[in-house]
């Protein structure tokens, strides 16, 4: 997908804000639609748009209650939302309501683009998922359940491989401690359980577990799979 054929609706009530992303965004070759509220987000949305970039702080519909909204019109539609330093309980509650990724105000531009990329190359991946997961050294085989890192096979525990898939089936999106322990224990635990677990998974994929490469934690809030190559 060319960067041209990409359709983007920028929702933020502040002008500097909207301005800064048009210019950064249409140099790029991005097609911006703006909105300045829920209400005119919500008329413009429509099954062209590519991706959303949503600021949570805005001033008629309350910047969950409108995600919720969004998600209930269109399901698969990417959504980068935009939030205050220090909001991680703001965060964690818009990527369970179904947000791609988030950014949190200041940010720079080329980050901006990169996590869009991401939520573009995730949503593709999720339309047609490949059987062989590759990023970096690591390779994995959903088909054949064969983990590699390099030319070396790991060996994984049945729940650590469980852990393993789902990060590769989202892999550059943030997944919340709450979706994890959802996923892979049916019901919600102590999230004790999911860090032994991303515990041991490092011990066998990173060459250094103290300094990860492939599982990247989001602090306070999940973690993330690098997303693939």
């Amino acid at each position: 997908m060319s960067a041209a054929s990409i359709k983007v609706l920028v929702i933020d009530d502040e002008p500097p804000i909207r301005k800064l992303l048009r210019m950064g965004l249409s140099t790029q070759g991005y097609e911006i639609l703006e909105a300045s509220n829920g209400k005119l987000a919500l008329e413009k949305l429509a099954d062209s748009l590519a991706l959303i970039i949503l600021d949570l702080g805005l001033p008629d519909i309350q910047g969950h209650d409108l995600l919720r909204m969004i998600r209930g019109r269109n399901e698969s539609v990417p959504i980068v939302v935009l939030s205050s330093r220090g909001d991680e309980a703001g965060k964690v509650q818009a990527l369970d309501l179904g947000a791609d990724d988030y950014l949190t105000k200041p940010f720079g531009m080329d980050e901006l683009l990169a996590r869009m990329r991401a939520a573009l190359r995730h949503q593709l991946q999720v339309q047609g998922e490949r059987p062989v997961f590759r990023a970096g050294d690591l390779s994995v085989d959903l088909v054949r359940r064969i983990v590699k890192v390099g030319e070396r096979e790991v060996k994984l525990s049945p729940k650590e491989y469980e852990l393993l898939r789902v990060l590769v089936q989202h892999a550059g999106k943030v997944l919340t401690h709450r979706f994890l322990l959802k996923e892979l224990w049916d019901e919600l635990t102590d999230a004790q359980y999911l860090r032994v677990y991303v515990r041991q998974l490092r011990q066998k994929i990173e060459a250094d577990p103290e300094r990860p490469q492939f599982v990247l934690t989001e602090t306070g809030i999940g973690y993330r799979l690098r997303a693939p190559d």
